[in-house]
């Protein structure tokens, strides 16, 4: 990928040592999502899997907003033989791929909520596995009472997950916006910054991710995602095959290593 991707009007994407940052550049509509800027995002989320020298990715916005969701101003959803079958159309080609990309990249994935967080932009931030806030950011789940739909771009796999289904009925049901450090005190998000420290400190944690196992940081999050329905019994088994998987990898054999010889490990499976 180089230092930098080849110029885009809707982000921008650089290298920054093992860690790539990609940042949602439309901020004069707050990173609305349009066809544009989603299928620019696709292929820089493609970039960054195919780059075996990115071990970690993070995710922000420019200007005031981390993304406000769909842009449903001229160019946004409209034009097919129905609305809503127009809509469908576009979430299977634009709006799940990204969704999908982002929940299955071989590297973990840090968010730093820059600003408003709103619609489809809560599912981007909650799809990475750190997401961090600046104080002044906020997240406002405006589907069902703004315009009579249903929360997307994995939000409504995220919240309920996250916060529990009371608290994400209460965030959708109404629209109301939740501040930053709300949000972390509920466990929407891994923690609230101050604002002029949000960029420094998901750069410190993405770089953090960066030196560790990513192999198994992908597993974890798998893992983790089956615990949501596998009873007890089918987790222990899916436990089992993942440490037989990964107890084959340089990556434990490197752990032990390190642990016996009292020093920091050295990862670089990917």
């Amino acid at each position: 990928m180089g230092a930098e991707s080849q110029p885009s009007e809707t982000l921008q994407l650089e290298v920054r040592g093992a860690v790539a940052v990609l940042r949602l550049d439309r901020p004069e509509v707050l990173n609305s999502l349009n066809e544009a800027l989603l299928t620019d995002l696709s292929d820089a989320l493609r970039k960054v899997a195919e780059d075996r020298s990115v071990r970690a990715l993070l995710l922000t916005g420019t200007g005031r907003a981390f993304c406000a969701g769909a842009d449903l101003g001229p160019g946004g959803p409209g034009g097919g033989s129905s609305l809503g079958d127009d809509v469908a159309r576009r979430m299977d080609a634009l709006f799940n791929p990204v969704a999908r990309q982002l929940y299955e990249l071989p590297v973990p994935i840090v968010a730093a909520v820059n600003g408003i967080a709103a619609g489809g932009g809560v599912g981007l931030a909650l799809a990475a596995d750190i997401a961090i806030a600046a104080r002044s950011a906020s997240f406002k789940v405006v589907f069902a009472p703004a315009l009579g739909i249903v929360p997307d771009v994995g939000a409504s796999y995220y919240l309920p997950n996250l916060v529990g289904r009371a608290r994400a009925l209460g965030l959708s049901l109404l629209g109301d916006s939740l501040p930053a450090d709300m949000a972390a005190d509920w466990g929407l998000i891994w923690r609230c910054v101050p604002d002029e420290e949000l960029e420094a400190e998901a750069f410190r944690l993405a770089e953090r991710l960066a030196a560790g196992p990513t192999r198994a940081f992908a597993r974890l999050r798998s893992v983790f995602a089956a615990a949501e329905h596998n009873d007890l019994s089918a987790q222990l088994d899916l436990e089992r095959e993942c440490q037989r998987e990964l107890c084959d990898e340089p990556d434990f054999v490197e752990g032990v290593r390190a642990f016996l010889e009292k020093r920091r490990p050295r990862f670089s499976g990917r």
